[in-house]
């Protein structure tokens, strides 16, 4: 793309698209945005992780609040356990700088599978589930630090964990469940990129505009959570992860 306004109108369109999704899964859009980025703009696994930040730490956050219009979000507990999450975001975001691409290209393909694998398996979806009880707070911290970890190393590794354990393990509701996610990513999403653009990893060129498409998109994909069933949206959850999963494996690196 020579044309730097094409290119411009381009990402903004790109970045609405990933938002409506990122909005629908809660995840930011960033999940789907990194194999896109490689894929159309030949970046590595460091470069396209680092500039998906752009476009996921605003869209993580507008995403969260408007999650937490419908399903308030106990924002005490959220704080209490921000500085977790921030904390072992940078020093994973640090460390996964050091790791070759191909690497962390293949490590994060094989994540998603494994994830989608445990997520979907029969035994989560039973309809004699046990029913919705409290996350025990002194558990809260120890999903901060697990969802900076993964924010740091994968950029939306932290959603992607914190999701699946709420849901499984505590039976909390999938929108509800993708609320809490968010809250959890947004402090970890902004120290990430805050140590990708100290590696120079971040194209801000392609970022900034697909992140104002995601802000101005991620909200339709949140109202549109609300409307599916829990079981549908669970399962699109699924098949997402597994279908980027396998573009990436599948890619030419």
């Amino acid at each position: 793309m020579h044309n730097p306004l094409f290119a411009c109108v381009f990402n903004l369109g790109l970045g609405a698209v990933l938002g409506v999704a990122g909005g629908l899964l809660g995840i930011g859009g960033g999940l789907i945005a990194i194999p896109v980025l490689g894929y159309l703009y030949g970046m590595d696994q460091h470069l396209a992780q680092g500039t998906a930040l752009v476009m996921i730490a605003p869209n993580v956050l507008i995403g969260f609040w408007r999650y937490h219009q419908k399903h308030r979000v106990e924002l005490r507990a959220v704080a209490a356990i921000a500085l977790f999450a921030m904390a072992s975001s940078y020093v994973a975001a640090r460390l996964a700088a050091g790791i070759p691409a191909s690497g962390l290209h293949t490590a994060f393909a094989v994540f998603l599978v494994v994830l989608a694998l445990y997520f979907g398996a029969p035994s989560r979806n039973r309809a004699d589930a046990p029913p919705a009880r409290p996350v025990p707070r002194a558990v809260l911290p120890l999903l901060g630090i697990a969802s900076g970890a993964m924010s740091g190393i994968f950029t939306v590794g932290g959603g992607l964990v914190v999701v699946p354990a709420l849901v499984s393990l505590f039976g909390m509701q999938q929108t509800r469940a993708q609320g809490m996610a968010l809250a959890l990513v947004v402090p970890g999403a902004l120290v990430a990129l805050l140590a990708y653009a100290q590696g120079g990893n971040v194209s801000w060129a392609t970022g900034l505009p697909m992140a104002v498409g995601g802000v101005l998109s991620v909200s339709w994909g949140v109202v549109l959570a609300h409307k599916l069933p829990a079981a549908r949206l669970r399962l699109l959850f699924c098949v997402v992860l597994l279908g980027t999963a396998a573009a990436m494996l599948l890619a030419p690196r």
